[in-house]
């Protein structure tokens, strides 16, 4: 376990997966993160890549062979090294191995980067293309929020709250984790998703067309919450498990598969790429308050 440490906040985490533990803030004596129950889900906030979400059949085709790859890629369960560690900063690193270029023939770099300053921690994904061809990939963040995040509070005392009036419908979900054809209207003329349990009975809340950059999880019944940044995530995923005290607020790099894909990674919707030698880099903040 690694720890980052400032006079406002606790940060511990785990080099499996280069994974978020705690977000502890020492003013307000609250951990914003959720516990990990197993009972529930067990994870705090996996890293999804080289896809987010599910492949349909669990495969795509490249360069006409077939390849397998479970929901959300194998990130999140791998252990990576550490680069470099600062009481304020630590950088961990991922690269291909033998089992990985089984299921996705890519030689590849994947550095994390987490930071902290007075009451934010800043995280930054880089992804360096080590490989002679084009690089596909996607990438996205699934970090999981206490809710309620205070005692004598309620889960649906809760709401997020948007910087941006938002018009925008949601894709459901099928039972094998696939976009359907037609998306449901949703939000309407509103900056406001007041929180309750049921809203996940049907799996995630996956949106395309948010025109918001930041997210507020708050209540009316207390003055702490936290602001979840995310400019330049084409897509957002809300989820939690089935009556579980937590809500994921999940900004992605590219999108599970449609009911109506072609399988091909290169035509794969939301699917980036980078030439050989190149980066690609993404960040997200959280602040508690």
């Amino acid at each position: 376990m690694y720890t980052l440490q400032n006079e406002q906040l606790e940060i511990n985490l785990s080099a499996k997966g280069a994974e978020i533990q705690k977000i502890y803030n020492k003013e307000t004596g609250l951990d914003y993160l959720w516990s990990g129950d197993p009972a529930f889900w067990g994870k705090h906030s996996p890293v999804l890549f080289p896809i987010v979400g599910s492949l349909k059949n669990d495969s795509y085709q490249y360069n006409n062979q077939t390849y397998h790859l479970s929901r959300h890629g194998f990130a999140r369960d791998m252990e990576f090294s550490v680069l470099a560690k600062t009481d304020t900063n630590i950088t961990f690193s991922l690269q291909q191995t033998a089992a990985t270029l089984e299921k996705y023939p890519f030689y590849f770099e994947l550095r994390i980067h987490y930071g902290i300053a007075e009451n934010r921690l800043h995280v930054q994904y880089e992804v360096l293309n080590q490989d002679e061809k084009t690089l596909w990939f996607s990438i996205g963040a699934h970090p999981a929020f206490k809710v309620p995040l205070v005692n004598g509070t309620t889960y649906e005392d809760y709401v997020l709250s948007f910087n941006e009036f938002e018009n925008t419908a949601r894709y459901l979900l099928t039972s094998d984790g696939l976009l359907a054809e037609d998306p449901q209207i949703f939000l309407q003329n509103t900056d406001e998703l007041p929180l309750k349990k049921s809203l996940f009975y049907e799996d995630a809340l996956v949106f395309k067309t948010l025109q918001s950059s930041s997210i507020k999880l708050e209540s009316d019944k207390t003055a702490h919450g936290l602001t979840l940044d995310f400019k330049g995530f084409p897509y957002m995923g809300i989820w939690s498990a089935k009556d579980a005290d937590f809500v994921c607020i999940e900004p992605w790099h590219g999108i599970t598969d449609s009911v109506q894909t072609t399988g091909k990674l290169e035509e794969k919707e939301g699917i980036l790429s980078i030439g050989a030698d190149d980066t690609f880099t993404a960040a997200w903040t959280v602040m508690t308050w």
